[in-house]
């Protein structure tokens, strides 16, 4: 996982490790993934990516 450093700093340091997330074109939401074992893990409501995890390309 990512670390958050110094308290106060209000940032993570380096990305969330063995996931990534995707969006669903269809609900137009973003959608958590595991990457070890390929399970969906949760979407989010708000049309926003999700902070510190890679993006998935579609193609």
């Amino acid at each position: 996982m990512a670390t958050n450093g110094k308290p106060g700093d209000n940032r993570r340091h380096g990305a969330v490790k063995d996931r990534s997330q995707a969006f669903n074109p269809t609900t137009e939401q973003w959608v958590k993934s595991d990457t070890e074992t390929g399970k969906f893990m949760t979407a989010k409501q708000d049309s926003t990516p999700f902070k510190g995890l890679r993006k998935e390309s579609g193609k």
